[in-house]
């Protein structure tokens, strides 16, 4: 409301017009014609309702201080109209001030407030409207001030209740709005984080083959041209096979209503041996153990355990040097009940490394900063570090039956794998 005060004035002025109405209406006139401006209004009962409708003006503000003063307005109104009227004359009108202000207590307070109240109002004024109103004490109107007290406290507390549920219900639905936005806004973080996963994986395994092949090539050629060519042929190879992989990827982000938009990369570890054979072919020597790699995998594991063996690999290739030997296993962990599968890649870097060039491998890159982020991702574990006696080691345990977590546990798996590789 934009002036309740204004709003409240004008409620007290209607109640004091409504009150000197009643005040001067006699219910039955001895003579019987109407009833209006037959009965007296003395100079106290005005100087009263002034008091008690005043009151009312700041009833939202300060409604038991208010029901208070109404109170008391009320009672000693009826205890002088006792001795001002004749009993034919006497009547509760000026509670009508009372239930406006036992309304207010119930709208603007608790439960259990506005029925301690009400009760206390309920016990009080009935019996002083039987006592001080008309007589006999069994009239109407005398009885009439249990129920309008009592319906006055209900009507109070039925809209407060009817307004917080309101409020509940507004509250809910701006959480909603807030939570899918924010969920809108994670959504979008995650496919970046995943689309620049697979950027990177593409890029730096197919880059690091090419500037090993170019350097071949650079240096053969002009004591051996077959070598240089097979270099160069391999150099398009890994440059096609790239452009490839990127077109895949770049793919994602092609608008729905075109139909040739993928939406995943195909790659897995159906085509290790083809991975392998790239870097023989750049002067590594990698050996296989992977059983696994040929049974059937979910689709993400799969799309993981071959980005994690191919980071693994170039990883190997960037700090060990071309001559190292790496050393692949991928196998089926865990029990019958929550089996996993277990990938290892090692290599036998010379020991003694520079302590840069170990924490570079440690993660101050994105390479194991992705590879921990997809076994987050599938509530997997990736562990890596160096290897006592020379060489490093990644290792990377995927779930294949653990139902994929809930989202907001999943981003703060995520969250956590990326701080420890800062």
């Amino acid at each position: 409301m934009a002036h309740p005060l204004a709003f409240d004035a004008l409620i007290a002025t209607g109640v004091l017009f409504a009150t000197l109405c009643a005040f001067v209406t006699v219910a039955k006139p001895p003579d019987g014609g109407p009833g209006f401006g037959k009965r007296d209004l003395p100079v106290h009962s005005l100087v009263l309702l002034l008091v008690g409708c005043g009151a009312l003006v700041l009833r939202r503000r300060f409604p038991m201080p208010v029901l208070f003063v109404v109170s008391c307005v009320s009672l000693t109104e009826m205890i002088l109209g006792y001795f001002s009227h004749v009993p034919q004359e006497r009547h509760p009108s000026v509670l009508i001030l009372l239930v406006v202000a036992l309304f207010t207590v119930g709208y603007t307070t608790d439960r259990p407030t506005t029925w301690r109240v009400g009760l206390a109002t309920t016990v009080v004024f009935t019996p002083a409207a039987m006592v001080l109103g008309a007589q006999p004490w069994y009239q109407a109107e005398n009885l009439g001030v249990f129920a309008w007290t009592g319906l006055a406290a209900a009507a109070g507390e039925a809209l407060r209740s009817r307004r917080a549920v309101v409020d509940a219900i507004r509250e809910r639905a701006e959480r909603a709005e807030r939570t899918r936005d924010e969920e809108a806004r994670r959504r979008v973080a995650d496919e970046r984080m995943r689309i620049a996963r697979e950027l990177h994986d593409v890029v730096a395994h197919h880059i690091a083959l090419v500037n090993v092949q170019a350097g071949v090539a650079s240096h053969v050629m002009d004591t051996r041209p077959d070598q240089a060519k097979e270099a160069l042929a391999h150099i398009r190879q890994a440059s096609r096979r790239a452009l490839g992989e990127l077109q895949t990827t770049v793919g994602l982000l092609r608008q729905q209503d075109e139909p040739i938009a993928p939406t995943e990369p195909v790659r897995g570890l159906a085509v290790l041996d083809e991975l392998v054979d790239g870097f023989a072919k750049a002067g590594m020597d990698v050996s296989v153990h992977a059983p696994a790699a040929h049974e059937p995998l979910p689709s993400a594991v799969d799309l993981a355990a071959y980005r994690v063996v191919q980071e693994a690999l170039t990883n190997v290739h960037k700090h060990a040097g071309p001559e190292a030997v790496a050393r692949v296993r991928i196998v089926r962990g865990g029990v019958a009940a929550d089996p996993g599968l277990d990938i290892t890649v090692d290599d036998d870097g010379p020991p003694g490394e520079a302590p840069e060039a170990e924490g570079e491998k440690l993660g101050s890159g994105h390479g194991l900063t992705g590879m921990r982020e997809r076994a987050a991702a599938l509530s997997g574990t990736c562990e890596a570090g160096p290897v006592p006696g020379g060489g490093f080691r990644v290792r990377v345990t995927l779930p294949l039956r653990t139902p994929r977590p809930a989202e907001p546990e999943a981003a703060a798996r995520i969250t956590a794998a990326r701080g420890r590789c800062l």
